[in-house]
């Protein structure tokens, strides 16, 4: 094995480890805010600290691969879907991090999320999960999978804003609660969009194609102009 691809093979462990502690601080964040769970709020934000650390050591350790030469087209699409990718997971990570902190809110909030937040944001904690192993496996039919479910994601987004506007124009909720609701929604919405971005360099990294996504939908993998 050269030393390229010795450097490399460590360097996609590396992702796969930093895909998992996302994946797990995401996880614990949605947690925290359904339970009300300060104490597992702190350790989110603790945990965003190895996140960064880990985001800068693998951005560090990519550059050297790209000045060594290599020629193979896939190869240096591994390294520039590294480096990519992890920056998405970064920012999926400052996601779980907001989401954590409304949790440290001083106000008290007898208003419960609906049971269609509670789909949706397991949804997206899906969407990140079949991103990562979509990444680990190099699996652009598993990443093509999770772009599809984009759209319902937005669907769920949409029904839960427009419930929240109605119940507080009932007197149903407070207007505090629907602000604090809103901006979790959309720190979901962020995760699942940081998802797909995923999902769009997998297929990229495997096929040298690319998804656009459009009004209607999705595109089909195409040649980039």
């Amino acid at each position: 094995m050269s030393a390229f691809d010795q450097q490399l093979a460590s360097l996609k462990k590396e992702m796969t480890i930093q895909g998992r502690r996302v994946m797990d601080l995401c996880t614990k964040a949605v947690d925290c805010f359904f339970d009300c769970d300060t104490t597992l709020a702190r350790e989110v934000v603790l945990a965003d600290e190895a996140i960064d650390k880990a985001d800068v050591e693998i951005e560090r350790a990519s550059v050297p691969l790209l000045a060594m030469g290599q020629t193979n087209e896939h190869s240096i699409r591994c390294v520039l879907t590294i480096v990519k990718v992890n920056n998405e997971l970064e920012r999926i990570a400052d996601a779980g991090v907001t989401i954590a902190e409304r949790v440290f809110d001083t106000r008290s909030f007898k208003e419960r999320a609906p049971n269609t937040f509670r789909v949706m944001a397991n949804s997206v904690l899906g969407m990140l999960r079949d991103a990562t192993r979509s990444l680990e496996r190099e699996d652009a039919e598993l990443a093509r999978q999770v772009l599809l479910f984009d759209d319902t994601v937005e669907r769920f987004k949409s029904e839960i804003l427009l419930d929240t506007e109605t119940q507080v124009e009932n007197g149903a909720c407070s207007a505090a609660f629907a602000f604090r609701l809103l901006a979790v929604v959309k720190a979901v919405d962020r995760i699942a969009d940081h998802a797909t971005n995923i999902c769009e360099q997998v297929i990229y990294l495997r096929r040298g194609l690319i998804v656009r996504h459009r009004p209607e939908g999705w595109s089909d993998p195409e040649s980039p102009e």
